[in-house]
Order: structure tokens, then sequence, then C-alpha cells
């Protein structure tokens, strides 16, 4: 089987017949926090579509879009916000966009987030759905959509289509198509800076295959596949045990071994990191910082990575006081339940790519030095934690998760206004 046959297989219609629940009951959670959000907005006179569009880092795309590459802010304490640091897939398709239709920038991302916003919700239900069955794919799903951050998902920011580009790339090594998983890769590479979770689940997956290979030993959980249309003929959600389900060891392909399978493999491996390696040293080389010069730019938003340094004081700082000491709680709480998804996901037996990506994307997000507001947000690409939780949940009597379900979404929907209409995400 090659990418080819790949592609045209993840768009038959019984693909899309088959994911149709988990995308109706996306679509039906975004649209009520969208409603709650116009609702909420117009009692307090604000513009629910302005909120969404042209707030916070959608006018920094927007501008990127508008007039490329060099703008800069300087603030009164002598940091330097550049739109560099803004990777370039976004602005790309906002301007092609605005370039086909008569939608203006902001309003082609607004359309290209709610676009990938499906798209993700499609490959999240992908990689569930090969892996613990169809059911299991429908919890995932509404579980992404409810988060409490979800209404970012409808926001003209750039996490929708990353996580899109993510899923499907995972989907990808999951099912053994290298070469796909190597281009979205790349895709996702020059969409964010965490595109570096998707190259290294695509090398982790690439390396071990060839060390099964070379070792001659059946490694599952590296990307174990079943047959490319996901769950059994039953559709059952998942083991008992909650552990993926495995079938041949190297993915789609019935052999390792079989002709072109390496190359392939190596083809998507060298793809995978381009787009982020490629962004990267452009800004290097704009700058004059050469191949570190990114880095300068984060640091001009005063973006690093400490090991966790910085957020460890701000959640302390928490508790100095006993109103804060609530919110500290709730931090408190809240990593602490991150953690946990991820050994949860560890001890289950989730594929090492899963598992990498995942990894990479929480410590990315909890050991960035700076905007602790915006660490829920860039935690939502990390879907795989949430498979545990689905793999429960798909056992549970429809009637009973439906009510669950139903009364998250509308506390999500509550949230996400009440945020989006006070500090917002940063």
């Amino acid at each position: 089987m090659n990418d080819l046959e790949t592609r045209a297989a993840a768009a038959r219609p019984g693909a899309l017949r088959r994911a149709a629940p988990a995308l109706l009951g996306y679509a039906a959670v975004r649209a009520l926090g969208l409603v709650v959000l116009a609702l909420w907005s117009e009692a307090r006179g604000k513009s629910a579509y302005t909120l969404l569009t042209a707030r916070w880092d959608s006018l920094w795309y927007t501008r990127v879009a508008e007039l490329g590459y060099g703008y800069e802010v300087r603030l009164p304490n002598g940091d330097v916000h550049s739109n560099l640091a803004f990777f370039p897939l976004l602005p790309w398709l906002e301007r092609l966009a605005a370039a086909v239709s008569p939608l203006s920038y902001a309003d082609g991302g607004f359309v290209v987030s709610l676009l990938a916003s499906l798209a993700a919700a499609w490959g999240i239900f992908a990689v569930a759905d090969h892996l613990y069955g169809r059911r299991a794919g429908v919890c995932a799903v509404l579980l992404w959509a409810v988060l409490p951050v979800g209404i970012v998902q409808s926001m003209a920011y750039s996490e929708s289509l990353f996580t899109a580009l993510a899923a499907w790339a995972l989907y990808a090594v999951l099912t053994g198509r290298w070469v796909t998983a190597g281009l979205l890769a790349g895709l996702a590479g020059l969409t964010r800076p965490v595109g570096l979770a998707v190259v290294a689940a695509v090398w982790a997956a690439g390396v071990a295959a060839f060390l099964r290979e070379r070792s001659g030993s059946s490694f599952v959980g590296d990307g174990s596949a079943v047959p490319a249309g996901g769950a059994r003929g039953g559709g059952h959600a998942g083991l008992p045990s909650g552990a993926p389900r495995t079938g041949a060891p190297d993915g789609a392909p019935p052999s390792p071994h079989a002709p072109g399978v390496r190359l392939r493999r190596v083809v998507g491996m060298l793809l995978a990191p381009l787009g982020a390696a490629g962004y990267v040293l452009w800004v290097g080389d704009r700058t004059g910082g050469g191949p570190l010069g990114y880095l300068d730019v984060q640091a001009g938003w005063r973006n690093g990575f400490d090991g966790g340094y910085a957020f460890a004081l701000f959640v302390a700082g928490r508790f100095t006081s006993f109103p804060s000491a609530l919110a500290g709680v709730a931090l408190v709480v809240g990593v602490a339940l991150v953690v946990w998804l991820f050994v949860l996901c560890v001890r289950r037996g989730q594929p090492l790519p899963l598992l990498v990506y995942a990894g990479t994307v929480t410590a990315l997000a909890l050991c960035a030095s700076s905007y602790f507001g915006s660490k829920p947000r860039l935690l939502m690409p990390a879907f795989p934690l949430l498979l545990p939780l689905a793999v429960a949940l798909a056992r549970a009597r429809t009637r009973l998760l439906a009510a669950g379900l139903g009364t998250v979404a509308a506390a999500s929907a509550a949230y996400g206004a009440f945020w989006l209409n006070g500090s917002g995400p940063p």
C-alpha cells in the first residue's frame, strides 16, 4: 500500500460515514460554544466575531498575512515583540483565502480555523478508532471539543490547524504511511514551534521500526496497525485493558521488509523536519542571529524553556493570599491531572509515536518560562492524553454518556464566553 492509495482511502465516503457521529457531535459542541459566546458578548456590548478574529494572536497573524514579516513592537521595558515569532502557514492560508474570495484576512483565518477544527476532529477520531474502536473515537473527539478552552478551536488561531496536521500525521505513522506522515509533519512544523513534537513522533517511530527490523523482534507500541479502516467490524470500544489493538508490527504493509517500505520510511523521516527547520533557519538568516536566531526572537517575547522553574514560582506565588490560593490549588490539580493522564497513557501501552508527541507537547507547554495563562491552550493539541478517558467513557451507557458530556459542553461554552469577554487567551 502506498501513500497515494492512503489518501484515496482516507477520502472514501465510508470513512466519512464512519466518522460522521464524531463530526456531528463535535460541530454541535462548537455551535453551542459560538451561540453562547454571541449572546454573552451582546449582553456586554462586545462583538463576538471581533473576539474570535481580531484580538490577541489573531491580529499578529493577519498582520503577517497583510504586510509580511518585519513588523515589531518595542515595549517601554525594552522587550521587542516581533511578528517573526509567528510561524507562516496560517498567514499563508489567510492570504490565499483573501486572494481567491471576497474574505478579509481575518475572515480567512476564521474560516481556516473552522475547517481545520473539523479536520482535527476527524484526525483525532481516526487515531482513536484505529486503536480502540469507533465508540472510543467518538468519545475522544467529544472530550477534545468540551475542553475548558475549547473556544480557541473556533478562533483565528493556529491551534486547530496544527492539531489537524498533527493528528493526521500520527494516523499516517500508525498505519505505515511514512511519506504522508513526513509531509504532514513538515506542514505542522510551519504552523507552530511545537511542530517539533510531530517531527519527534515520526522519527521515534521510524527509528524504532529500523531497530525492530535489525533485531528481528516484534515490538508492539511504536505504531502497530490494524486494517486501514480502523476498528473491528463490530466497532466495539477498545480492549478490556484499554491497551491499543495491534496487528502488523510495522503499519499498513503486510511485511516490514516489503519492497519500498524502508525507502518510504527514510523519505518520510527526512521530510518531517523540513518545515520547522526551514523557517527557523530563515529567521536566523533574516535577523543575523544564525541557527539560534529564532530563540532570540522568542526571548524578545520573554519566551524560553527553563524546565518549569518560572511556572513553579508563578504557582507558588498564588499561595500568598487566600483568594489567589484557590487559583494556586486549581493550577496544582490541573498539572497533576495532566501528568497523571500521561502516566496512564504509558501504563496502557499507548503507541510510541503518540507518547512521544504528547510528552513533547506537554513538556514544551508546562516548561515554558512565560505567558502562564496560555498553558491550557498550549496543551490543547496533546489529544493523546484524552484517549484513556475516551476508552473508559466508551464503556458507559449511551444515555448517561450523552447527559454527562452535554453538561460538560454547556459548562465549557459558558466558560469560553466568560474567558473571551474577560482576560482572553494571551
